[in-house]
């Protein structure tokens, strides 16, 4: 029997999250919508090992009819009312309910979140904890969520204790650290299949890298940061997910056969040989929660002829990048996506041939 489950994603890379459902043989891919892929998943699936999304969810209600009016309130509450909450999990402490909408409503998300909630917690007999005056819920409760798209609402339980991209591997942060899912999601457009080094030479916390580790267990990933507390963040991370199989020294070339190597360097200064990486993934530094600094205080010109000049020439590099293709690459692809109320552009690039000026 397959079960019906919807996985959440940050808008952009809904189709990385199906490719991978469908190269992961998670299930049958039955629909994309706004943040969301339909599937059907398949007997015995690891739903929770899906790197891409945001968080996975099992399906309970489907609802046709929900309209702009305040109508669709009372349509949502009898559609909760015939869902069988105790049958799909643990109750926990209560229930809880968070909702989201596409477009403009005639009623609020928290409108939506009391009156589906009440009719889940109801035959239950166990308390709703509403979030309407920013209380939050006890943390084993059980976690509910409703989303609208035209006229189709879909009511769904969060299969795991706290959402996916909360990677368990993240003991350690700091500011302005990529969100792990659009990370796994420049690693999955690297093709990592064959790279035998991975650089990222803005790591930070260590988050690109860390995912590329669980594409390319064998390839040897560099990480360098200007701040000292970045690599010490970077290193904690990646000994939290690498679970002890691989090591996670703090100096590149590190002994022991590490995996990972950290290093404190300038983006525009990157201490390796030219044309020794297979694959550059780096979200360079947006001057918006951490500002660029040394050489690339004035401009991210020197981080990009670093890249250049470090790449393999049958190498990738797949940058976040806000201001369009840098000079010296071509691009090869482009995914765009909504993150922290920006738009930036995941892209997959390569060297232009011949000789770029410096």
């Amino acid at each position: 029997m397959h079960t019906f489950a919807v996985a959440r994603a940050v808008h952009g890379i809904e189709p990385l999250v199906a490719t991978e459902i469908r190269r992961s043989r998670l299930g049958v891919v039955r629909g994309v919508r706004h943040r969301e892929v339909w599937f059907e998943a398949a007997p015995g699936a690891d739903l929770l090992g899906l790197r891409t999304a945001d968080d996975v969810l099992l399906a309970a209600a489907v609802v046709d009819g929900i309209g702009h009016g305040r109508s669709a309130l009372r349509r949502l509450a009898l559609a909760a009312r015939s869902v069988n909450a105790g049958g799909l999990g643990c109750p926990g402490s209560g229930v809880e309910v968070s909702a989201s909408f596409v477009g403009r409503r005639n009623y609020t998300r928290f409108e939506i979140e009391d009156a589906v909630g009440a009719e889940l917690a109801r035959p239950l007999r166990l308390p709703y904890h509403s979030r309407r005056d920013g209380a939050r819920p006890p943390r084993d409760a059980m976690s509910w969520r409703v989303t609208i798209e035209g006229d189709r609402a879909l009511i769904a339980l969060r299969l795991a204790d706290r959402p996916l991209h909360r990677r368990a591997y993240k003991t350690d942060s700091i500011r302005g650290t990529l969100h792990p899912p659009v990370a796994a999601a420049m690693a999955a457009l690297a093709r990592l299949g064959e790279a035998g080094t991975v650089l990222d030479p803005c790591c930070g916390a260590g988050t690109t890298l860390i995912e590329a580790h669980a594409l390319a267990s064998g390839a040897r990933l560099l990480g360098f940061d200007h701040d000292p507390a970045a690599l010490r963040a970077a290193t904690a991370n990646a000994r939290a997910g690498s679970g002890g199989g691989a090591t996670a020294d703090a100096r590149v070339g590190g002994g022991g056969g590490a995996a990972f190597g950290w290093g404190v360097a300038d983006g525009g200064r990157i201490p390796v040989a030219d044309g020794s990486v297979d694959r550059v993934l780096v979200n360079p530094p947006w001057g918006r929660q951490v500002p660029p600094r040394g050489l690339l205080a004035r401009d991210l010109g020197p981080l990009w002829r670093e890249v250049r000049r470090v790449l393999a020439g049958d190498g990738l590099a797949v940058a976040l990048v806000h201001d369009g293709v840098p000079r010296g690459f071509v691009l090869e692809e482009a995914v765009r996506v909504s993150l922290s109320g920006q738009h930036p552009v995941i892209a997959v690039l390569r060297k232009e041939a011949g000789r770029v000026r410096r």
